[in-house]
């Protein structure tokens, strides 16, 4: 569902019957008469939805965490937002950036729209910047050839398939985080899928090497074995961006969780 869609169509039905109240039927009413519920109530839904839409186009946007890659940073169920004006002010429904702000940068927390299929939201971490070479071979990330430091941390029990995982505290572009491995999965990318700019990407025994093209980035969830990224469907170009994560405001099974997670 395109909410953003469905908010402008609404603003501009509401804003119709606000407009042509104040050129016309406000002049033909007497000044005793009540407005028809049909003028009403659009008028006043007006504001409301002008409001929303603003502040959800260039401000925040709040996004629920679907699935596990990228756990244990974001939990499935968290309710997070998303800065939208950290990347810098875009064209609503577009995406076009018409102001630039800032950039991605390595360790940011992402949100953009999935390549393969622009109508849904993805959250991943930020690995790699136009121009840089990722590999993440033998279950290791290097960045033009410097590996990342990290350092292993207790092992993270995943609750819900009361399962262990071993877990580390990597730094990412100066960002630490924690991030989870299986030490049955094996390092190679099991399977992958045609992107643009395929042939950026060698793929080996140990995993995977990628030189980030123009315009894109590399992204990886923080729950490394399970976890479909760029590894998998490639880049994520500029324009699919949709801003940075940085609060988690609501939990329904862990209200502790409630605050900023980086």
């Amino acid at each position: 569902m395109n909410f953003a869609l469905i908010l402008f169509v609404l603003l501009l039905f509401t804003g119709a019957f606000a407009l042509a109240d104040g050129v016309y039927f406000s002049k033909q009413r007497r000044r005793d008469d009540k407005e028809p519920w049909w003028i009403e109530y659009p008028k006043s839904f007006f504001p409301v939805i002008l409001i929303v839409f603003l502040l959800r186009s260039f401000l925040v946007e709040p996004f629920k965490i679907p699935t596990g890659s990228m756990v244990p940073t974001l939990l499935v169920g968290d309710f997070i937002l998303v800065n939208k004006f950290s990347y810098g002010v875009r064209l609503p429904l577009l995406n076009r950036k018409v102001i630039g702000i800032g950039d991605p940068k390595r360790g940011d927390v992402m949100v953009f729209r999935f390549p393969e299929d622009p109508s849904v939201d993805y959250i991943k971490r930020v690995v790699g910047v136009p121009g840089d070479r990722i590999a993440y071979e033998n279950k290791k990330l290097s960045i033009n050839g410097v590996p990342q430091p990290r350092k292993q941390i207790s092992d993270y029990l995943n609750r819900e398939r009361i399962h262990y995982s071993a877990q580390f505290e990597e730094t990412l572009g100066g960002v630490e985080h924690a991030i989870l491995q299986e030490s049955d999965a094996p390092a190679t990318v099991p399977f992958t899928r045609p992107f643009p700019f395929r042939e950026n990407c060698n793929y080996n025994a140990e995993g995977v090497a990628c030189t980030v093209p123009p315009g894109h980035y590399f992204v990886m969830g923080d729950n490394r074995d399970n976890s479909a990224d760029s590894r998998v469907w490639g880049f994520v170009p500029d324009e699919n961006i949709v801003g940075k994560a940085f609060f988690i405001w609501f939990n329904f099974s862990e209200l502790k969780r409630i605050g900023r997670f980086q």
